[in-house]
């Protein structure tokens, strides 16, 4: 049984297959861009919330290619759980739930995990996978 684990950010994912007693560590970095607003005291109104909604759209696809492109890494998986901070897990989750069926059906679950080495990555997958047989 081929067990996956994903604990991504805005930054990448981490992706930790388990197939029996081997593991492969595999990296998916992402291209999604930083943004931080510009503040002019005193300026504001539509210039401003137009370049937002333009980033926000932007931001939006970014996140789509970046999920495509880990879809390729857990196709083959029997069963997947996903970790992160922040809300990047919930994207993909929803993502998967929306546009993957056949991988969404195999997601076990989706927790919220602080950065973590590579070690400890793999370590919270095997007893993930350990306890939820």
């Amino acid at each position: 049984m081929k067990n996956t684990g994903i604990w991504l950010d805005k930054e990448k994912a981490l992706i930790i297959k388990l197939n029996n007693d081997k593991e492969d560590f595999v990296t998916v970095e992402s291209n999604i861009e930083h943004y931080s607003i510009k503040s002019n005291k005193g300026v504001g109104g539509p210039n401003e919330t137009a370049s937002d909604s333009k980033f926000l759209e932007r931001e939006k696809n970014q996140f789509k290619e970046f999920f495509k492109s880990i879809i390729p890494e857990i196709n083959d998986s029997d069963a997947l759980v996903i970790y992160g901070p922040a809300e990047t897990y919930l994207k993909f989750r929803k993502e998967l739930q929306e546009n993957y069926n056949n991988i969404n059906a195999k997601v076990k679950g989706a927790y919220k995990a602080d950065s973590m080495t590579k070690n400890q990555t793999i370590a919270l997958v095997k007893d993930f996978f350990k306890t939820n047989r």
